[in-house]
């Protein structure tokens, strides 16, 4: 378990074993209380009266040792935590750098709730370990021994009598860890299992209160809930008996001791201020041991989580290069391409070019695997064969900052960041002025809808963007793209959420970006892509035709079955519209 964190920790190691020392000294303060009431009740036992000034001198000293542990144990949490803290900063930003290189497929494949569950509830649970249980749990089970060497010395019977309780704790508490770890597994899958269902359920809520479907809905959330519950409170069910047993064995270690160390001292076997000085000492071991072994609980639970944590990010890496761009030109090819979606293969040896400088579109039915081979080219996922050029360089030999150069993306569900509809744009461009942020937001027909704001393109954009409709988000990030001015445009759906009165500002959008550029257009809408130099049918995964709009309507049957169905849904109006 250690060895598994000691990466992370770093320098900041010597911080715990600053807590260790701090700490055990504090408790070995701890433990002279008990030899004081020990001093002054052995007068007594010689049938002498402790004048007041003897008393006063060891109340004196119980107090400045309360006093100087109080002081220490604080002293080494501080130290403890200062480690702890460092540490969780060092592994989240491991996991973040670890996430960076997964494909984004990958990331998506987790969910936000289990990676929230990975970057907050996870890793927070380590700060137990770091914090409390390695140098809380070192330094008292370090007490412990230690008052139990003094009772050995003082009488060895005694201190073996002073033992026996503790086989009987120990079996309690490995019984709690047996009949725990049984249940571990499906706790922990409940409960990511519940904050990946609980995002959705917030994130859909608008979804499903228009459609009606709360009932539906609350259902399932309502049903992961319950899981959640259940699975915790059968792990706890079978816990607490053997918790409660060894909670009450443990740190009474005076159970057989004093009954019969009491019949030794009758039998004079043992002396009476033996038997006493045992006693005061097994009061100091009790609370230290239980403190100690119930940290135990907690490393098979910190085990767990760094296993999740790691295996969570424990997929093979994004393949990318250091190197920049080395392209002789920006014409993209794909080449024997293959892909799968886990163990379905989607996309079957595709070998497509798009020249520099020209616009290509892919059109098919849903599913066909158009927006999946716009996403490769981005480099979303990895291939499982085949490659992908821009300029005769494989996208897999430059860095991911190369690539990104070089292509802007616009896909057709856009997101905005809580922040200022200019701070969204400027991301496209972070070095870029003020003046261009403006030109890029009017290039792409957003100067209209910002008037309306009272604080123009400084508004902030809400939760998800949700202070804009749909195709003033899409804008947003046109001039994203715009801003950027890569030499390769990818659009997705770019005109999903177009509507008749922003068609043709929409268009002039588009028209912006893809000046001199090499564009690649995804399209439900065929009417948009009409002008294209080249357009590309595709069919489970295969491109089955490619060619100009005339020659494939006149050629290709699946086209023009395409056509034909786009052509008669732009007609299609409500039916009170029709009636008027």
């Amino acid at each position: 378990m250690f060895k598994k964190i000691k990466p992370y920790m770093g320098e900041n190691m010597r911080y715990t074993y600053m807590a260790l020392v701090v700490m055990l000294i504090g408790l070995i303060a701890s433990i002279v209380p008990f030899f004081i009431v020990y001093r002054l009740i052995e007068p007594l036992l010689a049938g002498e009266r402790p004048d007041a000034q003897y008393v006063i001198v060891h109340i004196a000293v119980i107090a400045g040792c309360e006093i100087l542990y109080a002081f220490l144990y604080v002293l080494g949490l501080k130290f403890s935590h200062k480690c702890a803290y460092k540490t969780l900063k060092n592994i989240r930003i491991s996991l973040q750098k670890k996430l960076e290189r997964q494909p984004l497929g990958t990331i998506h494949d987790l969910g936000s709730g289990k990676i929230k569950k990975l970057f907050t509830d996870d890793i927070e649970q380590i700060e137990l370990l770091l914090a409390h249980a390695i140098p809380e749990g070192i330094s008292n089970l370090a007490t412990v021994l230690l008052a139990l060497i003094f009772m050995f010395i003082a009488d060895w019977r005694l201190g073996l009598l002073s033992l026996l309780s503790l086989p009987l704790g120990v079996f309690a508490m490995s019984m709690m860890f047996k009949r725990g770890m049984e249940r571990m597994n499906d706790y922990y899958n409940s409960a990511a299992k519940m904050n990946a269902t609980i995002i959705e359920y917030i994130n859909g809520m608008e979804v499903v209160k228009v459609f009606g479907r709360e009932g539906e809905s609350y259902k399932r959330f309502s049903k992961d809930i319950t899981d959640y519950r259940d699975f915790t409170l059968a792990w706890y069910k079978v816990c607490w008996p053997w918790m409660a047993l060894y909670s009450a064995l443990i740190p009474c270690v005076a159970l057989f001791m004093l009954p019969i160390g009491s019949l030794m001292v009758i039998k004079g076997t043992v002396t009476l201020a033996n038997l006493i000085l045992v006693f005061c000492l097994s009061l100091a071991v009790g609370g230290p041991l239980l403190k100690a072994l119930s940290f135990l609980g907690k490393f098979p639970q910190l085990n767990y989580k760094i296993d999740e944590i790691e295996k969570a990010m424990s997929s093979a890496p994004l393949k990318a290069g250091s190197t920049p761009f080395k392209g002789t030109s920006h014409t993209v090819k794909f080449e024997n391409v293959r892909f799968s979606y886990k163990e379905a293969e989607v996309i079957h040896g595709l070998s497509l070019e798009l020249k520099e400088g020209t616009l290509t579109a892919l059109v098919g039915e849903s599913g066909s695997g158009k927006s999946t081979l716009a996403k490769l080219l981005v480099h979303y996922y990895d291939l499982n064969g085949g490659k992908i050029t821009i300029g005769g360089q494989d996208i897999t030999e430059m860095s991911i900052e190369a690539l990104n150069d070089n292509i802007s993306y616009v896909s057709q569900e856009q997101f905005l960041f809580n922040t200022s509809l200019y701070e969204n744009i400027l991301m496209g461009k972070p070095n870029a002025t003020r003046e261009e942020v403006l030109a890029a937001a009017d290039k792409a027909q957003c100067t209209e809808f910002l008037k309306r704001f009272p604080k123009g393109i400084d508004t902030p954009a809400g939760d998800s963007g949700k202070m804009l409709s749909g195709g003033e988000r899409q804008r947003i990030s046109l001039a994203r793209a715009i801003l950027k001015n890569a030499p390769i445009i990818v659009l997705d759906e770019g005109t999903a959420f177009i509507d008749p009165e922003n068609e043709e500002k929409m268009n002039a959008a588009i028209n912006e970006i893809i000046k001199g550029k090499t564009v690649i257009v995804i399209a439900h809408r065929l009417q948009t892509i009409v002008n294209a130099d080249k357009i590309c049918v595709m069919k489970d995964g295969v491109i089955i035709a490619e060619d100009t709009h005339e020659n494939l309507l006149r050629s290709d049957k699946v086209y023009k079955n395409l056509w034909e169905n786009s052509e008669a849904s732009s007609g299609w109006t409500l039916g009170n519209e029709v009636e008027a």
